[in-house]
């Protein structure tokens, strides 16, 4: 399965024309039409997109969602979220797209998660915008539009206003249409897939010897192969689980540092190059401190 990490990736990819901006981007579809594959295998990419679709054929699969409703429908995708369609060059609307960078820039938009929790919803339901509200999230839509076709210096101010506002308009016709239990049991599974790829993505960290030292110790690394802000990592892994996302780190490197200190001959240094410290001293206080031992101590206390 294709997997784009940025938004240039996706665009060549489909085959339109590259984005203005690395880190955002805002079409019509009208535009995208004469030129995208009309058919695209299933996918992943590392980004948000929202789209309001006011017409169009053929089937577009969000999630394990199909079925999109026959009038004006709007629709969002997160990151990671398996996409694919096979559709007619007759769709009408648009649709804006922003990554991890994007969020981490904003002086808007660093709660993002929290603030619009359909965001980060893996199985996105489509849902129908009525007949009178098409025109008004039409027009944030166009204003968007128009400021990325002339960037200016305040451009990007600008834009992130417009993608609040857009935000808010789409939180409210989501809460207004979705089933609150439903949409409450899709936030804890959200919330407990994203627990899920962070504990895989801590121990996978530490196969690697090619991450720059202390990089696999911090959240904010991970937070950003999650493409979510490191608040809103800590604070689910915390909900879940009572501990910091921060304590799961330490924890997991304690673990593996015993157990290299009992089952190998590694020695202090070699184990604290591999567990990523940059200077084995620094292994030897944080082992202290969570143990109470230095490193060697505990190895030969603890030596059968």
């Amino acid at each position: 399965m294709k997997h784009f990490k940025t938004i240039a990736d996706y665009c060549e990819a489909i085959n339109i024309s590259l984005p203005k901006q690395p880190y955002f981007d805002i079409r019509s579809f009208e535009e995208n039409m004469p030129t995208v594959v009309a058919k695209m295998a299933p996918f992943k990419h590392e980004f948000y997109a929202i789209a309001i679709k006011v017409e169009g054929s053929g089937k577009a699969i969000s999630g394990h969602h199909s079925n999109f409703p026959e009038g004006a429908t709007v629709f969002f995708n997160s990151p990671f979220q398996i996409i694919s369609w096979d559709i007619l060059p007759d769709w009408e609307g648009y649709y804006l797209m922003f990554s991890k960078e994007f969020i981490t820039r904003s002086k808007h938009l660093q709660q993002l998660l929290t603030e619009f929790p359909y965001l980060k919803i893996d199985q996105s339901v489509p849902f129908e915008v009525a007949p009178n509200e098409v025109s008004k999230l039409l027009s944030i839509y166009q204003t968007i539009y128009k400021e990325q076709q002339n960037l200016q210096e305040d451009s990007l101010a600008i834009i992130e206003a417009q993608v609040l506002v857009l935000l808010n308009y789409v939180k409210r016709f989501f809460n207004a249409q979705t089933n609150r239990e439903e949409v409450i049991e899709a936030f804890r599974k959200a919330d407990i897939n994203l627990l899920s790829r962070f504990q895989a993505l801590i121990e996978t960290a530490f196969y690697e010897t090619s991450i720059q030292a202390k990089k696999s110790h911090s959240p904010k690394y991970y937070a950003e192969q999650l493409a979510v802000h490191p608040n809103h990592l800590n604070a689910v892994v915390k909900q879940i689980t009572g501990h910091t996302a921060k304590t799961h780190i330490h924890q997991h490197i304690l673990r593996l540092a015993k157990s290299r200190l009992l089952q190998t001959e590694m020695s202090v240094k070699e184990i604290a190059y591999s567990l990523h410290f940059d200077a084995p001293n620094n292994f030897s206080s944080f082992f202290k401190k969570y143990t109470a031992n230095t490193p060697n101590s505990f190895r030969k206390a603890n030596h059968l």
